[in-house]
């Protein structure tokens, strides 16, 4: 019987360890940064819309950085499956978390709260996907699905500025940034 290596297919023992350490450090960061940014809401009297705002946000960037650590740490075959799962999964989740402040305290208008069910039900959608039909296909659709419920709505949401999210937002928000950022760093070889 031929034993399958304990890393995840497609990367290096080297390149599993360094996955791990910065994922985690990431998780630190957006606990820290969560913890933060509720202590500053605290203090600012902010309103239960934009705490229950900040909280999905940061909790979807913490359970995003959590799926991946434990994906790249764990070297157990049939668990690495399932944390493949949860951490694709967790990108739609931070996908929509991210939209949420933006839309919800710094639009906070009709057309806002509109996106913002939009944007969740096709987060939702997608995860219903991952997890039942999407090894029927070789495509990634992570961001595809919540980024398309904005881009019809970019004249609405660049009207908001900066404070509200504005063009970047609009535009893709960080997914354009950290795929390019991630299919550069692939190219890269780890040392470690």
């Amino acid at each position: 019987m031929v034993r399958k290596p304990l890393i995840t297919q497609g990367y290096s023992l080297a390149e599993e360890v360094a996955n791990s350490i910065s994922h985690g450090i990431g998780l630190v960061f957006g606990i820290v940064g969560l913890v933060l940014l509720l202590v500053q809401a605290a203090d600012t009297n902010a309103s239960a819309t934009a705490i229950a705002s900040y909280s999905l946000y940061g909790g979807s960037m913490i359970m995003l950085f959590l799926a991946s650590t434990l994906y790249h740490a764990i070297p157990h075959q049939r668990a690495k499956q399932w944390l493949k799962k949860f951490d694709h999964c967790a990108i739609y989740l931070l996908i929509a978390g991210t939209y949420t402040p933006f839309l919800l305290v710094g639009l906070n208008s009709p057309l806002a709260k509109g996106l913002m069910i939009v944007i969740w039900s096709l987060a939702l959608l997608g995860i219903l996907f991952k997890l039942t039909i999407a090894h029927r296909f070789k495509i990634f659709v992570a961001g595809d699905l919540s980024d398309h419920g904005v881009a019809v709505a970019y004249r609405g949401l660049s009207a908001g500025g900066e404070a509200g999210g504005g063009r970047g937002n609009a535009a893709g928000g960080w997914r354009g940034g950290v795929l390019a950022g991630g299919h550069l760093l692939r190219l890269q070889t780890y040392s470690l």
